[in-house]
């Protein structure tokens, strides 16, 4: 990283066994949200988009439409949400909002909130399909991964983290494993369905860097002159540093179909 930059915006995804982390038995429930503010990102917002905890107890998603955010709830890509009025992907929308008990939640926790969020303040009501859709999937290339297994304690929480530049993104993984490198893509990066055909069972420790294009975070980017020299394309750089493969391909998904929506109030 350069002496002296500072990211236009960082996203902090946390992936954790299966779906999402599941909670120890122990841990509180975390059924809602306290508070939550919901309001339009502002017209003249130039930067980036994330959805993180900003502190230990303060969710926050930035410039997302809900069309995404019910992508990342239940970790699918944009793709595969169909349905609903034009708006779902073209307004754009901020949340602020207080979570409960006194640890901080895990994404599993956040994402279930986020849900209920959803359907409280959005009216979400929605059915499942499965469709033929373009993916993405996730391969070993021909002369083996790259990869060197984590030296994270066993019990670790998982962290992918994407630090998102403009004309840069630096990912650095610990703990993970492809299943979940390949759902933090699908829900996060690109714009199709991601599939772990590596056969790879491990937990990784690796870093990431590449120079995004314009269909992946949504096309939302931070503004400003890239760093020079550029890194290579995601494709090339998965290629090249990790030795995986990321090959287009059709395959049956399942999809999310939106039947009922309605543009929330502020408060």
């Amino acid at each position: 990283m350069s002496q002296g930059l500072k990211p236009a915006f960082s996203a902090l995804i946390i992936v954790a066994g299966g779906m999402f982390a599941q909670s120890p038995a122990a841990r509180p429930a975390f059924d809602a949200f306290e508070v939550a503010a919901i309001k339009p990102t502002p017209p003249d917002y130039q930067g980036g988009r994330f959805i993180a905890m900003q502190s230990a107890h303060l969710f926050g998603a930035k410039n997302y439409t809900l069309k995404s955010l019910v992508g990342a709830a239940y970790n699918l890509t944009p793709r595969a949400v169909s349905g609903g009025p034009s708006w779902i992907d073209s307004d754009r929308y901020d949340i602020v909002a207080k979570t409960p008990n006194e640890i901080r939640p895990n994404l599993d926790e956040q994402m279930s909130m986020l849900r209920k969020l959803l359907a409280d303040r959005f009216k979400l009501t929605f059915h499942r399909e499965r469709k033929e859709l373009s993916i993405y999937a996730l391969t070993v290339a021909r002369n083996g991964p790259k990869l060197k297994q984590s030296t994270e304690p066993p019990d670790a929480p998982p962290v992918l983290v994407n630090r998102i530049f403009p004309g840069r993104v630096l990912l650095p993984a610990r703990n993970a494993t492809m299943a979940q490198l390949a759902s933090m893509m699908q829900r996060a990066v690109l714009d199709r369905p991601v599939l772990d055909k590596t056969g790879l069972s491990g937990k990784y420790d690796f870093d990431l860097e590449w120079t995004p294009d314009e269909t992946q975070f949504g096309g939302q980017g931070p503004p400003g002159a890239p760093e020079i020299p550029l890194k290579p394309d995601l494709f090339a750089a998965l290629q090249q540093q990790l030795g995986l493969r990321l090959e287009a391909a059709k395959g049956p998904v399942e999809v999310l179909v939106v039947d009922q929506v309605e543009r929330p109030s502020e408060n």
